[in-house]
């Protein structure tokens, strides 16, 4: 294990260095009680030599980080981060799970809310972080440049935590990731032109790293110190490209407080499943006596449910009990993380999404919608389209593969459709008209993907809601091609998760199980494989926001679609007007 150890003590000044910069005083005013705190910083766009697995090539990366700098900002404060775009290629940022209220502009999905940045240009995102505290994240969201373009956000509350006894020592952010030793603009170009699958990535990363089970990786290895008796907050985020991850720390139990930047009642865990785009922050003391190398490892492998090829592979770090043991591993097989679920473990998924619920305290309420004004039903389907004359297809059975939403496959514009919205031109750009519940129905997860037709239709539909219209989705996965959990991320707005069930939903008889006291409050939703969720939404954000798959191969597929929320009669209801530096397409 040679070279093991030259990332631990950059990963422990690292979570020093988060914990003093919150103790410290804001340069500005940044009590509850004054005006709003504003915090700037500048992002560049860039490339970078990395080499992991024995192979070095040019990373897109955030000033020369992977991952990417750590914002850290306050409940409240106005945030500036300037984009500068220095290579080539268009990009855009995506605060992942910042509610933008009124500041769509600075949501970031390419085309959807924005215009790419071009090379050589610069866009200033604007936004106030209101009522949200905890762990987000940022990342790309042009094409598949969140494959290395991503970091942590940091939002610190201005009230204590609700969990703060014990004492939280330091802090550890732990963000999981997807290396590939090929060119990912590539593999992405390959899939587009013959409609297959892309090809797997060849490593799983925590901190970017991928750890000793990896070739030419033993000092690519996160290693994070503790104290023996000390608490320590772990800040979990997924950032992989196309996998659920399953993650655990040897021997050691976990204790979950927060979700997406929402406080959740807390409990016991061994492990977790946590999918792409989805944060979750646990507890956890370092109560545990290790052997003579005073190390216990952290895994991270992926949660199967896809019978498409994939990286069956694990990530491993490691825990260094400080002054316990030598530091110094002599063989892997005695660090085995034996609370680790298997990657089929539907069972230990299920029980773990099951046990998250909303705090729901007199502090931190559980808002969520009693009745509701619109319910919309909508299917996931990866699909199967005949293959044009003429072309080459790779897909199964010589077709190509998509997905779609209602029988709906998203296609991008080639320009904003939130300026589009704003400015009233929306002529040939969208239309208002995504259907709210399938063309037809079907025993939607025992169906037959062989005798089906499973071709979809393309387009550019979003539903549109007015103001404060309190909507349901339920989000259906379907058996075309492969029953699979899909992570459903939905820009713009917190939802309730009420219900979710395998099988198909039954709208006479599922409803009245909902959970409306203490439903968990996310961003994201892994909708079960071969299952359903049912998540309820308070439409009080004007704007264009994206919904969609947060695997990027089936958003690329088409897995997406979005929906309007028209302006509200009062003056703060409705989109701000756009920024000068808008890009321009």
């Amino acid at each position: 294990m040679e070279g093991l150890h030259k990332h631990f003590r950059l990963s422990m000044l690292l979570s020093l260095l988060i914990i003093a910069c919150w103790m410290l005083p804001s340069s500005s005013s940044s009590s509850s009680s004054a005006s709003p705190t504003s915090r700037r910083f500048r992002f560049n766009v860039e490339w970078k030599k990395v080499s992991r697995l024995c192979h070095t090539k040019a990373l897109l990366t955030v000033n020369g980080e992977y991952p990417g700098p750590t914002i850290a900002v306050h409940e409240g404060d106005n945030v500036e981060i300037k984009v500068t775009n220095r290579v080539e290629e268009n990009t855009t940022i995506h605060w992942h799970g910042i509610r933008q209220f009124r500041t769509g502009w600075a949501d970031g999905p390419a085309y959807i809310s924005q215009c790419p940045i071009r090379g050589g240009q610069s866009y200033t995102y604007k936004f106030t972080v209101v009522d949200q505290r905890g762990t987000l994240l940022w990342h790309a969201h042009y094409s598949w440049q969140r494959a290395s373009v991503y970091g942590a956000f940091i939002i610190y509350p201005r009230m204590p935590h609700p969990f703060s006894s014990p004492p939280i020592r330091a802090e550890i952010p732990i963000i999981f990731g997807e290396w590939w030793n090929s060119d990912v603009d590539s593999v992405e170009n390959e899939m587009i032109k013959y409609g297959a699958g892309p090809i797997s990535s060849d490593a799983y990363t925590i901190n970017g790293l991928p750890g000793p089970l990896y070739p030419c990786s033993n000092k690519d290895t996160f290693i994070q110190t503790v104290e023996f008796g000390k608490t320590y907050m772990l800040r979990i985020i997924n950032a992989a490209l196309n996998d659920e991850i399953f993650f655990a720390i040897a021997n050691h139990t976990l204790t979950a407080v927060e979700i997406d930047a929402v406080y959740t009642k807390p409990f016991f865990t061994t492990a977790i499943m946590i999918a792409p785009g989805q944060t979750t922050t646990m507890l956890m003391t370092a109560n545990q006596v290790p052997d003579r190398s005073g190390m216990f490892a952290m895994a991270a492998r992926p949660y199967l449910t896809s019978v498409f090829p994939f990286n069956n592979s694990t990530s491993l770090g490691f825990l260094r009990y400080k002054k316990l043991g030598s530091g110094k591993i002599k063989s892997l097989n005695s660090l085995q993380v034996h609370n680790l679920p298997l990657m089929e473990d539907t069972a230990f998924a299920t029980k773990f999404s099951d046990n998250l619920r909303s705090l729901a305290s007199a502090q931190f309420p559980c808002n969520v919608p009693k009745s509701i004004d619109k319910r919309v039903i909508v299917i996931i389907s990866l699909n199967l389209q005949d293959c044009p004359k003429n072309e080459t297809c790779k897909g199964f059975n010589g077709k190509r593969f998509y997905a779609s939403m209602n029988n709906q496959s998203f296609v991008r514009p080639p320009t904003s459709i939130l300026e589009s919205h704003y400015k009233n031109l929306t002529t040939g750009i969208f239309s208002s008209d995504f259907p709210e519940k399938p063309p037809n129905a079907f025993n939607y997860t025992g169906v037959d993907p062989l005798t089906e037709n499973m071709n979809t239709e393309f387009g550019t539909k979003l539903l549109v809601v007015p103001y404060g219209t309190s909507i349901e989705i339920v989000l259906q996965d379907t058996s075309f091609l492969n029953a699979e959990n899909h992570p459903i991320h939905v820009h713009g707005h917190n939802f309730f998760i009420v219900g979710r069930g395998f099988g198909n939903f039954d709208q006479a008889k599922h409803p009245v199980e909902y959970n409306l006291v203490d439903p968990p409050e996310r961003n994201t939703v892994a909708v079960p494989s071969g299952g359903w969720a049912a998540i309820r939404i308070k439409a009080d954000n004007p704007g264009v926001w994206f919904v969609h798959c947060h695997l990027e191969e089936h958003t690329t597929w088409g897995l997406a679609m979005g929906f309007i929320v028209k302006n509200g009669p009062g003056p703060s209801q409705t989109v701000i007007p756009p920024p000068q530096d808008l890009p321009l397409c």
